[in-house]
């Protein structure tokens, strides 16, 4: 199953004891960067991950403080002996930046290989990771493009042995068969994945979304997310007008968003360097939405 870590919960700039923002989602010893601000290699030794399992990077925007730790975090990849590539999704805006950033990094041992997206909804199958893993990208409202990010990882149906055995199956077929595709076996017969296997099973679903104002969109957006990641700067409402000129939204607004999207549970990060109690809201927020957790560096779990 996926493990996920928020190595870090804070907007703007890092401060002794809470570093930027950024995810970090591993499965089967593989791993999905979210952002990669000033300090994210500081915070992955402190969390005690490995960066040589990233084999995806996904940048929500070009804003200092989510990707300034871009080009170091290449170069330490670099020095852990990788070799192969290495991708890169940012919204096409940011092209020029995403580049001039990989500019002082150009003797790297490994491809990068960048992915510009459009600003408009869009999803592709994450190979890298998995073939499983559907990643879906959004445009969100922030003072400019900047992009919200969902992973659903898709399970196989429970393989069934008595069913197998019942058919006569040689053994060597099953992992095929569970794989989903059809097998002819030496006798002439033609299985197929479904003679042997359960009803499908729930996906598993996590959804990122920083640096913007609350949307109507980001609902289906996050819609049955087993574990939604939202932005709250602050948890003041008086700051409400202000936030939303700003393009950010309040820890209100991310619990009013978790609860109609029917999330199981919401994290909240990207506090403001000002906020430094954010759990004083948290009787507050739970009223609104029960099951948000005012996230601190580190929080991890496991779906």
């Amino acid at each position: 199953m996926p493990e996920i870590c928020l190595l870090g919960t804070g907007g703007m700039l890092p401060l002794k004891n809470r570093f930027l923002t950024s995810l970090f989602v591993e499965y089967n010893g593989k791993a999905v960067l979210i952002d990669c601000g000033e300090g994210t290699q500081v915070a992955f030794a402190q969390h005690e991950k490995k960066l040589s399992h990233i084999e995806l990077i996904l940048i929500t925007h070009a804003h200092a403080d989510h990707v300034t730790g871009l080009a170091g975090l290449l170069l330490s990849l670099g020095n852990c002996s990788r070799t192969q590539p290495l991708d890169i999704y940012y919204p096409r805006f940011w092209e020029r930046v995403i580049k001039n950033l990989l500019s002082v990094c150009d003797c790297l041992p490994f491809p990068v290989n960048l992915h510009s997206l459009e600003e408009q909804p869009c999803s592709w199958i994450a190979d890298q990771i998995d073939p499983m893993l559907e990643i879906s990208a959004m445009p969100v409202d922030h003072r400019v493009p900047c992009m919200g990010y969902s992973l659903t990882l898709r399970k196989k149906p429970v393989f069934q042995p008595e069913q197998a055995k019942a058919l006569e199956i040689p053994v060597q077929y099953w992992k095929t068969l569970h794989k989903g595709e059809t097998v002819t076996l030496p006798d002439g017969r033609i299985i197929q994945p479904q003679q042997v296997t359960g009803d499908s099973r729930k996906p598993v679903k996590i959804t990122y979304i920083t640096d913007s104002r609350p949307l109507p969109e980001m609902i289906d957006f996050a819609r049955d997310s087993d574990l939604f990641i939202c932005e709250g700067m602050y948890g003041d409402p008086e700051k409400k007008q202000s936030m939303n000129q700003k393009g950010h939204m309040l820890m209100q607004d991310a619990c009013q968003l978790a609860l109609q999207a029917d999330a199981k549970t919401l994290w909240l990060t990207h506090y403001s360097p000002a906020e430094m109690n954010p759990e004083n809201y948290q009787e507050e927020l739970k009223a609104i939405f029960p099951a948000v957790v005012v996230s601190k560096d580190g929080q991890s779990m496991n779906l």
